[in-house]
């Protein structure tokens, strides 16, 4: 298991990323993608890392709903 902070943005179609909803949560897992596998309530649609090497997934729920994870050690 390893220990992260995960930042959980939320992002609705008519506030988009400006007015995301955020939520900051400490973490034991096995890895980001078991983690929203367990967890996440949309299909994952983009996995990734960002400029600082953090593990990013996106999910959605096809119509415009965005959740975004965003997992650092």
């Amino acid at each position: 298991m390893h220990e992260y902070e995960l930042l959980i943005e939320t992002i609705n179609p008519c506030g988009g990323e400006a007015h995301a909803k955020k939520e900051f949560k400490e973490v034991f897992a096995e890895s980001p993608e078991s983690y929203v596998a367990q967890n996440g309530r949309y299909p994952v649609i983009d996995s990734g890392k960002n400029a600082a090497g953090d593990s990013v997934i996106t999910t959605g729920d096809g119509k415009g709903i965005l959740i975004r994870y965003t997992f650092t050690e």
